[in-house]
């Protein structure tokens, strides 16, 4: 039997495990973003049946590039909302750059934590 598969009808990967032929993994996805990583861990840790159903159907790829596009998106637009509703500008970096690393900081923080409860863990 051969070590690897790839089934032309769905483009899926498969390896021989034992005497089965198991999905080859996320070996053949493209290079991810930190959003659609976390997406990646939190589904085979928390979400193992819709990843399975993901992985099996192909879709998986698909599904970790939208999450990843979205969520940058997201973190890129709050970032840039709460920076300017809460004056932190390049006025303030110029004048004292330890306070607008600091707000800038907090902002990124509560972006990461909206953006991770929004789209990451749901």
């Amino acid at each position: 039997m051969k070590p690897h598969i790839k089934d032309e009808r769905t483009g899926l990967a498969y390896e021989l495990v034992g005497d089965f032929y198991l999905p080859a993994g996320e070996d053949d996805l493209p290079p991810l973003g930190i959003w659609g990583c976390r997406r990646l861990a939190y589904l085979k840790a928390h979400r193992r049946d819709l990843y399975a159903d993901l992985l099996l159907s192909g879709k998986l790829e698909e599904h970790l590039s939208s999450i990843d596009a979205d969520a940058s998106e997201m973190a890129s637009h709050l970032t840039a909302q709460l920076a300017r509703t809460e004056g932190v500008t390049e006025a303030l970096k110029a004048a004292d750059p330890m306070v607008w690393v600091g707000r800038m900081n907090s902002i990124r923080n509560r972006v990461t934590e909206t953006v991770n409860h929004e789209l990451i863990y749901t």
